[in-house]
């Protein structure tokens, strides 16, 4: 659960005063800047991890490892690992 600030602990009077000429004793969400939001997976490792585990695929299937066995070892579809393998780079 996200923890509540309060404005007029962390917020300038001047500008907490100009605020409260459009919203007064409201909960107020303020979103992230467009570039300081994380990409999917990038806070938890998930991303990271998928790609590890990608070039390990492609590296199996180089030296000869068949689409079907890398599927059945990874528990993917033949498709997913059909996009990995083949994908451009």
């Amino acid at each position: 659960m996200k923890k509540y600030l309060r404005a007029s602990d962390i917020l300038p009077e001047e500008l907490l005063r100009e605020i409260q000429r459009y919203i007064e004793g409201e909960t107020l969400y303020i979103p992230k800047r467009a570039n300081s939001r994380a990409h999917w997976g990038e806070r938890n490792g998930s991303r990271s991890e998928l790609r590890r585990r990608n070039e390990e695929i492609c590296l199996k299937f180089e030296n000869g490892v068949v689409l079907e066995t890398l599927a059945k070892n990874y528990c993917l579809s033949l498709e997913t690992i059909k996009k990995i393998v083949y994908q451009k780079k």
